[in-house]
């Protein structure tokens, strides 16, 4: 339960920190960063397993890189569900999708447990 809560503040905390910037996702609040990774989360592991199966003929044609899409298609529905949390356009989620991931490894990199 821990561990959950600690991923869901360190993906709360990477948003609120890629909304400043300016590549296309905007976070209203706090709060609205904390729902956002929740739902997040949530898609990841209901809805990202599946569309991983569906599409892994395509992913293993460009050698794992069409998994960075399905990360940019499970935040740019997140951005749809959530209020206060949007993104541009699907290049955003693009970039966003990959900064997102670095910026969540190297936080969890710095923090000890």
């Amino acid at each position: 339960m821990i561990e959950f809560l600690v991923t869901l503040l360190v993906t709360a905390l990477s948003l609120l920190i890629l909304s400043r910037l300016n590549i296309g996702l905007e976070v209203e609040d706090t709060g609205s960063a904390l729902i956002a990774a929740l739902v997040l989360g949530l898609l990841n592991a209901t809805l990202r397993p599946v569309l991983g199966f569906l599409a892994f003929p395509i992913t293993l044609i460009t050698f794992g890189l069409f998994a960075i899409v399905l990360n940019a298609l499970v935040l740019y529905i997140t951005a749809a569900l959530v209020k206060g949390f949007n993104i541009r356009n699907f290049l955003a989620a693009i970039i966003s999708a990959i900064l997102l991931a670095i910026l969540n490894g190297l936080i969890m990199w710095v923090i000890p447990g």
